[in-house]
């Protein structure tokens, strides 16, 4: 919702570029997973040749999903920013852990990083596949973007 288009533009350059290449397989990182699910949804709904699959996110000893934004974090920002990860496994583990209402849950993580120096973008539980909100029983995804400084840092953790 931030970022209006954006998806539409990302599926337009793929398309593109798999009109060009005519891949078997192309493997997005699920680092990114709302872009993976749109690539995803984009072949099956044009009925593309491709299978596409998930990576896995890569992450630093410290949890830190890997990214080309993170040499703009400052030492600080660097220290902080795994912050981000520890938030969301604490809220996929209080979910695996027992059915409760998960607003309660995101509103305090949201708090947590904003006292660390994190400006949330978004904090939400989705539906994995078609990211919807869930449903009883659907499995579920956490999915964060939050600003630290001037890097706008994604991550999630599948349930």
């Amino acid at each position: 919702a931030s970022r209006p288009g954006h998806f539409d533009g990302v599926a337009t350059v793929v398309l593109k570029l798999f009109e060009r290449v005519q891949p078997d397989i192309a493997v997005f990182g699920k680092k990114d997973y709302q872009q993976w699910r749109t690539i995803e949804k984009m072949t099956t709904d044009l009925d593309l040749p491709i299978d596409i699959r998930a990576g896995e996110t890569v992450r630093e000893a410290d949890g830190l999903a890997m990214s080309s934004r993170n040499q703009y974090l400052s030492p600080e920002q660097r220290r902080i920013a795994p912050l981000l990860q520890q938030e969301l496994r604490l809220i996929a583990n209080s979910l695996r852990a027992q059915a409760t209402d998960p607003e309660p849950l995101l509103q305090q993580a949201r708090a947590r990083l904003q006292q660390a120096g994190f400006a949330v973008d978004y904090l939400e539980i989705r539906e994995r596949k078609h990211l919807t909100r869930p449903r009883p029983g659907d499995e579920r995804v956490v999915l964060a973007a939050a600003w630290l400084g001037s890097t706008r840092l994604i991550d999630n953790i599948e349930i």
